[in-house]
């Protein structure tokens, strides 16, 4: 095996047991978008049409793409966590690969999520979400919200090196939970204004949520709308491997200088 992958290996280890001693949080992670599926789809679902669509089987997709975006909260939140206890420090001064550690921490928190997917699935399916695509399609939706969660993870790991602080970056992760608000996870983006709806298509959340939709079958990409959506298997490969091309050497270099 190699040193990355051992060292690697070694640090999801340790990441996994530190959340099998944290189940509050745990499970408060992974319910919380059961909470927002069932509040927005049964207290809003009434008041937001979507045609030719129940507004609870276009909101499942969304909150799958909005919880792999999350990956940018969690990823931070840890990193600025370990970084500011010190743990960081402790990593650097042991014969280690600089790209294991976080990579043991995304991987870890990719496991976690996949597991966390399952719940959200069931329950989508309960309040009448429907995958009519087959199961190919259908596996090679959750594959493109792993892949998606695993860049965001990057992200937000290379933020949380950056700040090095993590009651800051429990604030600054906060603040992203806007950023689902503002792409087409929740609402539809074609009756958008013309200048929001193109940030709105523009975010790669809404490139995750149509690629869901389209692969499960739920509804086909909207008219006219901006490439990664009209497109949005592509966009969502594309968006993940420009997220990942461009942070995983990013957070590697800010972790090897994050001591200095």
């Amino acid at each position: 095996m190699s040193t990355i992958a051992y060292d690697g290996t070694a640090v999801l280890g340790r990441h996994l047991r530190r959340i099998r001693h944290a189940p509050g949080v745990l499970i408060l992670t992974q319910t919380m978008p059961i909470t927002m599926l069932l509040f927005f789809g049964y207290v809003f679902g009434s008041a937001l049409a979507v045609p030719g669509q129940e507004y609870r089987a276009f909101l499942v997709p969304g909150l799958l793409a909005a919880t792999a975006a999350n990956g940018v909260m969690t990823g931070m939140f840890q990193a600025a966590q370990d970084s500011h206890r010190g743990v960081m420090d402790r990593f650097r001064t042991m014969p280690m690969s600089r790209t294991a550690v976080p990579l043991g921490q995304t991987a870890a928190d990719l496991l976690v999520t996949a597991a966390g997917t399952v719940p959200l699935a069931l329950v989508g399916l309960a309040v009448g979400w429907r995958v009519e695509g087959g199961a190919l399609a259908a596996l090679g939706a959750f594959g493109l919200l792993a892949l998606f969660r695993f860049a965001a993870a990057w992200v937000g790991c290379c933020l949380g090196l950056l700040i090095h602080n993590e009651e800051a970056a429990g604030q600054l992760g906060s603040a992203t939970f806007v950023l689902p608000l503002m792409s087409g996870a929740y609402i539809p983006t074609d009756n958008l204004p013309g200048g929001l709806r193109a940030v709105a298509e523009w975010n790669p959340i809404s490139a995750v949520a149509a690629a869901v939709r389209d692969l499960c079958g739920n509804a086909e990409p909207a008219a006219g709308a901006a490439w990664p959506v009209a497109h949005p298997v592509a966009g969502t490969l594309a968006w993940s491997l420009v997220l990942l091309a461009v942070f995983v050497p990013l957070t590697v270099r800010a972790y090897a200088n994050s001591g200095r």
